[in-house]
Parts: C-alpha cells; sequence; structure tokens
C-alpha cells in the first residue's frame, strides 16, 4: 500500500468511521451521554497525557544525567505526543488508540511491535539508516567528517592516512581547540 492510500485511508476513512459509530451510538444511548463520554475522553486523556508526558521527560533528563543515551524515553515521549494528539479528536477508535499509547503497558506492547517490525524491514532493505556515529568504515563510506579533509572520529586525514581521535566520554564537553593565527 503506497503512502498516499495510507494517507487518504487515514484522513478520509477514519473519520467517517468515527462519525458513523458516534451517530449509531447517539441512537443508542441518547446525544448527552454521547456528548458526556466524549467530553469525559477528552478530560482523562489530557490529565492522562500530561502526567504520562512528565514522567518520560523526568526519565529523559535522568538518563541524560547519568550519562547514557535515553532511547526509551523518546519512544515514550513520542507515543505520548501522538496519543495526546489522537486524543483531540472526537471518535471511540481515536480514543482507543490514544489511550492505549498513553497508557505504560499497552505503550510497551506498541512499542515493541513497532521495533520488530522496523527491525524486520531493515533486515530486509525497505529500510536503510545513515547515521553519523557508528563505526569508522560508515563514516568514510558517506565521507563524513568535519574539517579540511575529513579529520573526524576515525575518518581519512587531508593525506589519506587514518585519523584515530579519541572518543570523547559520554557527558564530556569537547572544547575546540585554541589556534594562534593572528
Amino acid at each position: 500500500m503506497s503512502i498516499l492510500s495510507r494517507l487518504a485511508l487515514l484522513f478520509i476513512a477514519v473519520p467517517l468511521l468515527e462519525l458513523f459509530i458516534l451517530i449509531r451510538l447517539g441512537g443508542v444511548i441518547g446525544l448527552m451521554p454521547t456528548l458526556a463520554l466524549c467530553v469525559l475522553t477528552g478530560v482523562a486523556g489530557a490529565w492522562l497525557a500530561r502526567r504520562e508526558g512528565l514522567r518520560a521527560l523526568w526519565s529523559f533528563q535522568e538518563r541524560l544525567a547519568r550519562g547514557g543515551v535515553p532511547g526509551r524515553a523518546l519512544m515514550d515521549g513520542l507515543c505520548i505526543l501522538i496519543g495526546g494528539a489522537v486524543l483531540l479528536t472526537p471518535g471511540l477508535l481515536t480514543d482507543l488508540l490514544g489511550f492505549a499509547l498513553l497508557l505504560p503497558p499497552s505503550r510497551r506492547w506498541i512499542q515493541a511491535r513497532m521495533q520488530r517490525r522496523i527491525e524486520r524491514q531493515v533486515a530486509e532493505g525497505s529500510i536503510r539508516v545513515t547515521t553519523l556515529g557508528g563505526q569508522a568504515g560508515a563514516r568514510e563510506a558517506s565521507g563524513w567528517g568535519f574539517g579540511p579533509g575529513g579529520g573526524g572520529f576515525g575518518s581519512k586525514g587531508s593525506s589519506g592516512e587514518e585519523v584515530r581521535e579519541p572518543r570523547p566520554a559520554p557527558g564530556e564537553i569537547i572544547q575546540p581547540e585554541k589556534r594562534n593565527d593572528r
């Protein structure tokens, strides 16, 4: 399925389905209870998004303070952002998706499935990943480096020889070299 057809499905079919469900629900339980349900899910979703968003932010900051990479906190933050945005749209299906992205147990399950899918697509070659970090060979192949002639961590110098500079420790601040060219 192409990206265009997926977007059409997302922006046309889902709202129509949501409208259909809300109309049917309104016919069964009445207009006021249906509106109250929409307001209640909006308020509960906003409260939950704020709580989980702050929790993800604290986790992100704590991980950075310990010198680590806040991968899970970033994924949590992305899921919480999407979940909160989805909860802003009226409808029961989008509310279910939004709450699933906001509640930690279901969010972990969704993240695990997303990770497996991405790993499978990378292994199949349908997703290619280019990074600026990692092994020196990857940087050399992509021509990454900084300064004249490259000169980045483990890249080729201007004369073609391998330049191996020490890697900074996690959280270490690298000061630029002072030059007396003047």
